[in-house]
């Protein structure tokens, strides 16, 4: 395969996890006897640019069309969204005269607090029916997949923006110099674009394997992310390390003729990479051992709760707990059902392990011994939620970056 930024050729692996299926392809109840596609989840890296990174084996148009994430599922993420809209419309002096545009804007959760504050909005969004909700919240949402012509297409009708936010995006192109060509083409010359991706350095340290799905075609160190960004014409000013989805990164970046000084939490962070070995082949090249461990861990916890005839449910249905549930070869065997708050999961089955997907209130109805969490990233807020398990003497079980009994 080519490298998907510097087209140089990637052969040297970096995680392989085998056949699976579409992390989001729930499998509705009545399908359940139909065959499924697998595709390979094999992650590699670029030796020059060090991009680790999938191929495409199903086009964004399969995956993204009818999509079943809602960012607005999640308390802790919309909390997230609400502080980012305070902070960057203090730092950058947004008004009412400013626009912000938001790429992969899902169901709105982000654009709205910036609605609320008198900013125009506009969102780009792939999926219809996701989009769709938005625009019943009242966030103005295009359906498209962006790049340097929907970009321009947009500029020409609404004006450059004076901030471009892309969350949780960049990791979701399979053309990525297109998109990052079209993140400077929609900024104003002395606007802001805002970038926030799940950091490699930290996918490494604590082993979160299950990021690594067939919708996430790319995987950033800064060290790479500012390589690619450079490449189309704009310049990183400053970073900030997240605690979301098990530690990302913010990146604040402008056009190369803009006139913000650089932080030195850039240096910082790059400095950093360096001595972690998020910047290291021979680093990438010890992942999978580290990988297999967590797996055998898992499944020896499991077996040793069956027997002991412990009932093990799971929570969330997470597309991270389908990458880590079809690795493990973990089916129903072991877990019961899970549940999740999404109307728009409950009543499917999990893609590959068809595990049957219920409403939270399931829990109260069976009373298991053991739930795991799925979405370990959301650990405190869901720890907080399920307090009642302990009711009846159940035990919260996190399954990364080791398997751990909630205290």
């Amino acid at each position: 395969m080519k490298c998907r930024f510097c087209e140089a050729d990637v052969s040297r692996t970096f995680l392989d996890l085998g056949m699976q299926p579409l992390s989001n392809a729930y499998v509705r109840a009545e399908d359940a006897d139909r065959q499924e596609v697998f595709y390979p989840l094999h992650a590699r890296v670029c030796e020059g640019c060090l991009l680790v990174q999938l191929p495409v084996c199903a086009s964004p148009e399969v995956i993204f069309t009818d999509y079943a994430y809602l960012s607005s599922m999640s308390a802790s993420w919309l909390a997230h969204a609400e502080a980012f809209a305070a902070e960057a419309s203090g730092r950058f002096g947004l008004t009412s005269a400013s626009r912000v545009l938001e790429v992969a804007s899902n169901d709105g959760y982000l654009l709205k607090f910036f609605r609320a504050r008198g900013i125009g909005v506009l969102g780009v969004e792939p999926a219809a029916n996701v989009a769709a909700l938005a625009r019943a919240a009242g966030v103005p949402t295009e359906v498209e997949f962006f790049g340097a012509d929907v970009a321009q297409r947009l500029s020409a009708a609404h004006g450059e923006a004076d901030l471009v936010v892309a969350n949780n995006v960049l990791a979701h192109v399979p053309k990525l110099n297109d998109f990052v060509r079209g993140l400077c083409r929609a900024v104003k010359p002395d606007g802001v674009v805002s970038i926030e991706f799940p950091h490699l350095a930290r996918l490494l340290e604590k082993r979160q394997f299950d990021t690594i799905y067939h919708e996430h075609f790319s995987y950033f160190s800064l060290g790479t992310a500012m390589q690619v960004l450079a490449a189309h014409g704009l310049s990183v000013f400053d970073v900030e390390p997240l605690g979301t989805h098990g530690g990302s990164l913010r990146v604040y970046a402008q056009r190369e003729t803009g006139r913000r000084g650089t932080t030195d939490r850039v240096a910082q962070v790059v400095a950093a990479e360096e001595r972690e070995g998020a910047r290291s082949l021979a680093r990438y090249d010890r992942f999978a051992h580290e990988v297999a461990e967590v797996k055998r861990a898992l499944l020896t916890f499991l077996i040793e709760s069956k027997r002991a005839r412990k009932s093990v449910v799971g929570y969330g249905a997470p597309a991270k707990g389908n990458t880590l549930l079809n690795y493990a070869g973990v089916r129903g065997d072991f877990i019961d059902y899970v549940v999740d708050r999404s109307p728009l999961k409950q009543g499917t089955l999990l893609p590959g392990t068809h595990i049957p997907v219920h409403a939270p209130e399931r829990l109260l109805q069976t009373k298991p011994d053991l739930v795991l969490i799925l979405p370990w990233n959301l650990e405190v807020e869901i720890t907080e939620q399920l307090r009642f398990v302990r009711d009846w003497g159940g035990r919260l079980v996190v399954p990364i970056p080791e398997v751990r009994v909630v205290p």
